[in-house]
């Protein structure tokens, strides 16, 4: 360990100047698990269009921590009973909440090993940093994965209105400049309390929480569903599979060792200790570089879909609230098909469609309680007139469809 002076403080853009609360904090954010953090995008391929969208996970886990140690101040200080190992513990928790990420976050989530979730990343290496720490963790683990008595604290990490959501609002719609997403932290802070080891609101913040899930809507549909963004995370997840393809058939595709390491069949069961130390050297440097080599691979799919990140040349993204008609989608795939001479499920490269759907607010999951004056405690729904609305309380669903540009001309849908 570092025997340098741990009293540090971060100068951040969004807070002002975070604080380092204790030793054990410092010292997990000097291992180099968590400065791989710096060389993973927050947004993902969101800077493709909106280019000042170039913060990182490391930024979010800091900013994260510092609302995590208001929130503490502010319970205390309403005579919520919380020990210095707890504090401590929620300090790690938040920290670590996200250190299972990949490259690109969200965006190549299930790309590099299938059917594995982050957090279930996360607690792999909060595990093996408690082995390293001699045990230090054991509290945050358990918060963590929601195995401690007091349920409020797992609330403050993972539920609809916790630090990380407060975190990446506030920090995602400074860095992005889409100010529809900012929101007042310090207030909503101010106005929690515990009720029967749950998280509440105060009754004077109801106005604040419509404008927090208000602009976690229009997050959503302007940034992180936007439909460049969302065509550019599709690329580069079917440019990361056409490798593991060539790959699997023989064909030498160069890149770096970690990411080479991966480029071979991963899976959960077979993700073990060294495993995670692989993925813990793999960044979005790998990606970037292997892309800047693949586009001149021979392999023609792969070159092109390289291309089309490198040199921001995406394909044509079409959204209806309506699915897209059978017929015209076969169309496009025979037109695909003779223009690249490619073979039918090689189309699939170049012509995709899905949906994306989202929620404002879930009263199903971990809902938002208010603590009324009269010491009532009712669900944010019910209280809110807003939030009875329909554009918070169902969900909407938008259907896309991409295709190469140069087929626009003779496709109108």
């Amino acid at each position: 360990m570092s025997h340098t002076n741990k009293l540090k403080i971060f100068n951040d853009p969004i807070y002002g100047f975070i604080t380092i609360p204790n030793e054990l904090v410092f010292d997990l954010i000097q291992h180099p698990y968590f400065q791989r953090l710096r060389r993973i995008s927050q947004m993902g391929m969101s800077y493709l269009v909106y280019p000042g969208a170039h913060h990182t996970r490391f930024h979010h886990a800091l900013g994260a921590l510092h609302l995590m140690q208001k929130a503490v101040e502010v319970l205390r200080f309403k005579g919520v009973s919380i020990s210095s190992d707890e504090e401590t513990a929620l300090y790690v928790a938040i920290m670590l909440h996200d250190i299972g990420h990949g490259p690109f976050s969200h965006a190549m989530e299930h790309s590099i090993v299938e059917h594995i979730h982050h957090e279930e990343l996360s607690l792999l290496f909060m595990n093996e940093l408690n082995i390293l720490f001699e045990g230090k963790l054991d509290l945050a683990i358990q918060i963590f994965k929601g195995e401690y008595k007091r349920k409020f604290m797992l609330q403050l990490i993972s539920s609809q209105l916790d630090m990380d959501r407060m975190d990446y609002l506030k920090r995602d719609s400074f860095y992005s400049g889409v100010a529809e997403g900012n929101i007042n932290s310090d207030r909503l802070i101010q106005m929690l309390h515990v009720v029967d080891e749950q998280l509440v609101l105060e009754e004077k913040a109801i106005y604040s929480i419509e404008k927090f899930l208000m602009a976690r809507r229009l997050m959503y549909w302007q940034a992180y569903l936007h439909k460049t963004s969302l065509v550019a995370e599709i690329i580069l997840t079917k440019t990361l599979k056409r490798a593991k393809e060539l790959v699997s058939k023989g064909i030498l595709v160069p890149c770096s060792e970690p990411l080479q390491f991966f480029l071979n069949p991963i899976n959960r069961e077979s993700f073990d200790r060294s495993v995670l130390q692989k993925f813990a050297l793999l960044d979005d440097y790998d990606i970037m570089s292997a892309l800047k080599g693949w586009q001149f691979h021979s392999d023609f799919i792969l070159s092109s879909l390289s291309k089309m990140i490198i040199n921001r040349d995406l394909p044509k993204v079409k959204l209806h609230t309506e699915k897209f008609d059978k017929m015209d989608i076969q169309k496009l795939r025979n037109e695909i098909s003779s223009l690249y001479q490619i073979s039918n499920s090689e189309v699939d490269y170049f012509l995709f469609k899905g949906k994306i759907k989202t929620l404002a607010y879930n009263k199903e999951k971990e809902p938002i309680k208010i603590i009324r004056k009269d010491k009532k405690i009712e669900d944010v729904e019910v209280y809110s007139e807003q939030l009875n609305s329909k554009a918070f309380s169902k969900p909407m669903t938008k259907y896309y469809l991409c295709y190469p540009k140069v087929l626009e001309l003779n496709n109108q849908f």
